[in-house]
């Protein structure tokens, strides 16, 4: 496989580094891989594999030619990274990555927290006003909330690389190789969080049969196990963003990034309305012990709109 990367290097290493011949440089070494693998899979030698693979690559210039590439390195929006800069970064995702999945820790227990203070008052458990659980529900989320918005703001010194930017062939190599190391890292994040979520629901069926106080710390323990998993999501998730990002793959690709833009303008109204409806129920209605459920509603229908997108422009792309 090494030896293919090296080989489509060489190829391209006359060329400039446009965003649009990055762009055909990795879309050409993903089909190859793919033609790699495929070629091992009937039964060929790696060196079969590879020759097979390189003899059917054709001629750069033509293919540049076909495609009406502009060779002209005259890109001013996109600017070379150094290997300091990148290390930099990607240890500032990690820092970032913390105090996200804090926040998003801390707004998932703050209903928790209100579930449990108002089981405790209702058990006549413990002795305080009905609003106490209303109280720490807010100051929770406000600690939340400053933490995102700290983590946001800080990104501004790397405004430059969330705008793309032009990684020499080594240094691209070089991160192609640590994503590869880590994906497994975050592949298991992904399955553990799953299995986290499907498994939290037992609590529920434990204390079914309890009183108010058992019904609400079965749910308790519920909220405790999805909130674990979705720290899992995003600590790893941030990290595997820093990598998409620097290598234009995954959601930053020019096409995913422009469908990022339509589901981001969504997520903006979608978002807020579900926080005005949580807080409707809540103060009108004094439905807190359950209007918690309109985020992970949200979140669900949320999901499934930005995927159904997603594919309905792909499919009309490719038609």
């Amino acid at each position: 496989m090494e030896t293919i990367k090296t080989y489509l290097d060489n190829m391209f290493a006359r060329l400039p580094r446009t965003a649009q011949i990055v762009e055909l440089k990795n879309n050409i070494l993903t089909n190859m891989e793919e033609k790699y693998l495929e070629l091992k899979n009937q039964g060929k030698s790696e060196n079969e594999a590879i020759g097979i693979v390189i003899s059917e690559f054709g001629n750069i210039d033509e293919l540049v030619s076909e495609l009406g590439l502009n060779t002209e390195n005259n890109e001013t929006s996109a600017r070379s990274i150094s290997r300091e800069e990148v290390n930099d970064y990607i240890t500032f995702k990690k820092v970032t990555g913390i105090q996200i999945a804090l926040g998003v820790f801390l707004c998932i227990m703050a209903p928790i927290v209100l579930i449990l203070i108002n089981a405790l008052i209702d058990s006549e458990v413990l002795i305080a006003p009905e609003s106490s659980g209303i109280i720490a529900l807010f100051i929770i989320i406000t600690i939340a909330v400053a933490l995102l918005i700290k983590s946001g703001m800080s990104l501004e010194r790397y405004k430059f690389i969330e705008e793309g930017v032009l990684l020499p062939y080594d240094l691209e190599n070089e991160l192609r190789q640590e994503y590869s190391k880590f994906m497994p890292t975050f592949n298991l994040n992904i399955v553990i969080g799953v299995c986290l979520i499907l498994l939290s629901p037992i609590s529920l069926f434990v204390t079914s049969q309890g009183d108010s106080l058992t019904n609400s710390l079965g749910l308790i323990v519920m909220l405790i196990i999805v909130d674990i998993a979705v720290v899992l999501f995003v600590l790893s998730g941030n990290q595997k963003e820093s990598f998409d990002r620097l290598l234009k793959t995954g959601d930053y690709t020019p096409k995913k990034k422009a469908d990022n833009k339509v589901i981001g303008a969504v997520a903006s109204i979608v978002w807020p309305l579900a926080a005005l409806i949580f807080l409707t129920l809540g103060f009108v209605f004094h439905l807190w012990y359950i209007c918690w459920i309109v985020f992970p509603i949200t979140g669900i229908l949320f999901g499934m709109f930005s995927a159904a997108y997603s594919i309905m422009n792909d499919n009309s792309n490719n038609g």
